[in-house]
């Protein structure tokens, strides 16, 4: 997507503080994190949101999947626990239309989401 600023990062057509990449996932620092360890995981591929996934980019999703091990490892946050979500249209507050999961961890999480 031209105008996708997520799609503009993995071209490195603007920078970020990257945490983890390879061939299919880059993840990199929240410009506005919530808590002490708060990275985006995305697939490099342009996907719109958990809508969009199907057999033609299934395999860049579960990629994430099996990225996430990885960097939350390299956080300092897998022994302690952290949660990954992602938000999907409009009511979610999905602001960014390039499906991506928020790894936020670092410290004791509310159990309350709203």
């Amino acid at each position: 997507m031209n105008d996708c600023i997520f799609c503009k990062i993995v071209a490195g057509e603007i920078p970020s503080k990257k945490v983890y990449e390879d061939e299919k996932v880059l993840a990199f620092y929240d410009l506005n994190p919530q808590a002490p360890v708060h990275v985006l995981v995305i697939p490099k591929k342009h996907v719109t949101s958990a809508l969009d996934v199907n057999e033609d980019n299934a395999s860049d999703v579960a990629a994430v999947f099996s990225a996430v091990p990885k960097i939350a490892e390299s956080l300092g946050v897998a022994a302690d626990g952290f949660r990954l979500i992602t938000n999907t249209g409009r009511h979610a507050c999905q602001s960014v239309k390039h499906m991506h999961f928020h790894l936020i961890g670092g410290v004791q999480l509310s159990e309350n989401i709203l």
